[in-house]
């Protein structure tokens, strides 16, 4: 092991623990809410599916660039880098679409009580979880096409094509269809950056509204209290800011390397710290903004 990536090494440990502490605690959870019989809220369904798909891109982003650190990136043959870079696409994808889907779900969710908006409520609420299972499923089948061009760092084959990221490599072939691979991957992710940046505008416009009007009654009243559901907005909204903020670093970094022939090993330790930022803070985020999160994990401390 090189000295120098030593301390690198720890570091992503415990970063990496960090965050499957924090999915994992959110999971279990939901799970105990299950368990004694009571039904999740359709908000608490995008959030579970949204914790799980943060869980996997930890497992498969975090652990392997730990091993990197470690110089144990070797260990890694072409089935384990095959399933590694699979299911992290997999989890990048369903990642930003369910997080859209819950900013579009709250937007909606706020939005004034009218006939039109009722109906479009209750459909959202009722199609919930059928829209995170599609999601996975899409991306499930879509991130096929990775499989055959991914191997471990031992196949020699086709090196002038093949990009390195640390701990396992890419051939890109010269051919259609890895552009319009591209191509269809890029237009779903704007398309879900616009309707994120269409609910946001809109959840925002909804809560200054709403304070205007009740301004005066809270002042009557003498009370500074957040209504759980402006309460719950604005969670939302600071999850799809640092979601935008990550993934536009991130997508830089990622071109960054793309263009240079040989990127620095440090390189590639940033793009994977900033590409697993949101996955890692995220559920802390939603325990925190939540009072019977709050509550439950810190019986569970004075426990023990």
């Amino acid at each position: 092991m090189i000295t120098e990536n030593l301390p690198v090494g720890i570091f992503f440990l415990f970063y990496t623990g960090v965050g499957l502490l924090g999915n994992t605690s959110l999971l279990f959870q939901y799970l105990l809410t299950v368990l004694n019989g009571k039904s999740l809220m359709p908000r608490d369904v995008i959030v579970k599916h949204l914790t799980l798909a943060h869980l996997l891109a930890i497992i498969s982003r975090g652990i392997p660039q730990t091993m990197m650190e470690f110089e144990l990136q070797y260990l890694l043959d072409d089935v384990a880098c095959k399933l590694v870079v699979y299911f992290y696409r997999v989890a990048r994808g369903t990642s930003m679409q369910t997080t859209c889907l819950l900013s579009c779900f709250q937007a909606i969710m706020i939005s004034p009580s009218n006939t039109r908006w009722m109906k479009l409520k209750h459909k959202a609420s009722k199609y919930i979880g059928p829209s995170c299972l599609i999601t996975w499923l899409v991306h499930l089948v879509l991130n096929n096409l990775m499989i055959d061009r991914v191997s471990g760092l031992g196949d020699r084959r086709n090196t002038t094509n093949r990009f390195n990221f640390g701990y396992c490599s890419v051939f890109v072939p010269d051919i259609l269809v890895t552009p319009l691979y591209f191509l269809m991957i890029s237009f779903t992710d704007v398309l879900c950056l616009g309707l994120m940046a269409w609910a946001s505008g809109s959840m925002i416009s909804l809560l200054l509204r709403h304070n205007r009007q009740v301004q005066y009654i809270h002042s009557a009243q003498h009370s500074s209290g957040v209504s759980p559901g402006a309460k719950a907005t604005q969670t939302i909204l600071i999850l799809v800011c640092i979601f935008v903020s990550i993934y536009s670093v991130s997508s830089m970094l990622v071109l960054c390397i793309v263009v240079s022939e040989n990127p620095k090993s440090w390189v590639i330790s940033i793009v994977a710290f900033v590409e697993t930022c949101f996955p890692t803070f995220s559920p802390f985020i939603l325990i925190s903004s939540n009072k019977y999160n709050s509550r439950f994990y810190i019986f569970c401390l004075g426990r023990r």
